[in-house]
């Protein structure tokens, strides 16, 4: 009697600036020989960089290509998906960090402009659910800018109160759940990793302080405090105070359109990863998700985790993960780390080099 195959499941996260979801779920499937292992793969993401392709797949989405601004409002091309009257947005399409220059980042100035205008075109074409994946932007101006945009491109007076999006509904997809203001707020955790220096950090809170007592006093009530208002600069905060969104976690949401759990029945190994993981990787973020989906079915297959970077490995492993893999332990001398075929080869060794000796 021929040998039952051993089912694989692969959902990888990007790894920033270097391989997609996709292309690190492909490295990896690549150390598997067909004649012995069913393997699956899934384009995962929890709404940060790579969420426009993940969830477009997932909904069977059509690319739409939209003219935009980068924060510093240059000229550029985005994208976003459309399913139906389902819009899916990745904000980071028009105002992404990875856009701006180094030595030109600076939140003071960066504006969440271009967000508005990838709104504007899903609204065009009668969109009547966004879904908003919120992360991995240079701006910190708590959706000012696009509010502008959407202000510019939907009304003719110039008005916030004549912006109707009546029967529009907003669904946030974010792993972020910081308030817009204080220490654990858009501006003191964010702000840095954009460019601010203590002084803008200052600056910006003291920009977003106002504007959200301003908002308040306009809408009757403060989404300041809520949780994910200080996601992508503050956007987060824009689309809870005058969209009336709804946060969820990205991942959760993706893995219900995937229908994730049931494709997990019957599983012996599962094989997920990111590029950098440490400790915050148990704080909901995907590699983290994926552990809970795949601990609690009644199959109980073993998890792998694999990163460009870990640290914290023996929280990791009590967290669940059987294994926890450098894919740079075959990295060779004066080879970049973020050069894409050489991550392809690292990821994809690193897997058949413990399926040789693993049992599962």
């Amino acid at each position: 009697m021929e040998n039952k195959k051993k089912k694989v499941v692969i959902a990888i996260d990007s790894f920033k600036g270097c391989l997609t979801s996709a292309e690190a779920n492909a490295a990896a499937s690549r150390a598997f020989d067909d004649r012995e292992y069913d393997v699956s793969t899934f384009s995962v993401s929890d709404g940060g960089d790579g969420m426009l392709d993940a969830f477009a797949n997932a909904w069977n989405a059509k690319t739409v290509e939209v003219p935009t601004h980068d924060a510093l409002m240059r000229h550029r091309t985005g994208n976003i998906a459309i399913a139906g009257d389902t819009a899916i947005i990745e904000v980071a399409q028009s105002v992404g960090l990875s856009f701006i220059e180094p030595e030109q980042r600076n939140p003071l100035v960066a504006t969440s402009y271009g967000v508005g205008e990838l709104i504007a075109e899903a609204l065009h074409r009668c969109c009547k659910h966004l879904i908003i994946g919120l992360g991995g932007t240079a701006t910190s101006d708590c959706g000012i800018g696009m509010l502008h945009a959407l202000i510019d491109r939907m009304t003719h007076s110039g008005n916030i109160d004549d912006l109707k999006l009546d029967g529009v509904d907003v669904t946030l997809a974010t792993d972020v759940g910081n308030p817009l203001l204080g220490s654990d707020g858009a501006a003191s955790v964010f702000g840095p990793q954009k460019g601010a220096s203590p002084e803008m950090v200052f600056q910006l809170e003291h920009r977003a302080e106002t504007f959200s007592r301003l908002s308040a006093k306009h809408c009757g009530r403060d989404e300041s405090k809520t949780a994910g208002a200080g996601a992508a600069g503050g956007l987060g905060y824009a689309f809870l105070q005058f969209f009336d969104a709804r946060i969820i976690s990205g991942a959760d949401l993706l893995f219900s359109q995937l229908n994730f759990d049931k494709k997990l029945e019957g599983c012996d190994l599962v094989i997920t990863g990111e590029g950098s993981a440490d400790r915050q990787t148990l704080m909901g973020k995907l590699p983290q998700k994926v552990l809970e989906h795949a601990s609690k079915s009644a199959d109980n297959p073993v998890a792998w985790l694999i990163a460009g970077k870990t640290e914290d490995e023996d929280e990791l492993r009590e967290a669940g993960f059987t294994r926890v893999i450098n894919i740079n332990e075959f990295l060779k001398d004066g080879e970049d780390p973020m050069d894409k075929d050489i991550a392809r080869r690292n990821i994809e060794q690193s897997v058949a080099s413990r399926i040789r000796f693993e049992r599962f």
